[in-house]
């Protein structure tokens, strides 16, 4: 099959170790060949809609600037036709739901293996959201009971916005440094840090940041994917 005629597949990650694994995985198969590679969401965009891939895979934890799960709904936007894989080392029953509803088809935790990996590009590429049969049963129950119907852990009950922000105070960064990052305001930071601090029935910023280390510490395990 000549170049031309594969599937084009983007990756973007932070990390050049998974990049070079994951091309290497997919560059094995016939029909699939990767058209391009970043490492963070401002260069991803531009290439991708350069490129129009028919498959990205997306790493969700962006170490700078706006986080992947912010960047699955751009690409979305830039490359309507595009299919997309989030690729996470966090669990899935707090982000895949997420996900899927950035836009997303395919939900895969950095400690699957290779297999696995294949598995949801072939579904998606076929137009098949791709998820683990638990999270699956639960989100198609969630869908049909509605979404006030069903009981929320505190920490799934913060928007996505919110979340990146928690996120960033979790990895030791100031409120003037998760602004920098995320490219807005800091009063803006503020504002999400109280909303946070109410839904999580914080009371000071302290018992905030304290616990977004906590949360890190028990969210942040394999760091790339299996081979």
């Amino acid at each position: 099959m000549q170049n031309s005629e594969k599937v084009k597949v983007y990756l973007v990650d932070d990390h050049p170790l998974v990049r070079e694994s994951l091309s290497n995985l997919i560059n094995e198969e016939p029909d699939l060949a990767i058209c391009g590679e970043a490492e963070d969401a401002e260069r991803a965009m531009r290439e991708m809609a350069a490129l129009q891939p028919k498959l990205a895979i997306v790493d969700i934890s962006l170490q700078q600037g706006n986080g992947g799960l912010e960047l699955i709904k751009v690409v979305k936007t830039l490359v309507p036709q595009i299919s997309i894989i989030a690729l996470s080392m966090h669990d899935e029953k707090l982000y895949a739901e997420r996900c899927i509803r950035a836009g997303a088809l395919a939900y895969v935790m950095k400690r699957e293996s290779s297999k696995r990996i294949m598995t949801a590009i072939r579904e998606v590429l076929a137009g098949r959201i791709c998820l683990s049969e638990p999270i699956a049963a639960a989100f198609t129950g969630k869908l049909a009971r509605g979404r006030k119907s069903y009981e929320q852990a505190p920490i799934e009950t913060l928007s996505d916005r919110e979340l990146e922000v928690f996120k960033l105070l979790g990895r030791g960064l100031s409120t003037r440094e998760a602004a920098k990052t995320l490219n807005i305001g800091v009063k803006t930071i503020q504002t999400h840090c109280g909303k946070i601090k109410q839904k999580l029935d914080l009371s000071t910023a302290t018992e905030l940041l304290m616990e977004a280390f906590l949360w890190r510490d028990q969210n942040t395990n394999w760091p790339g994917p299996a081979a």
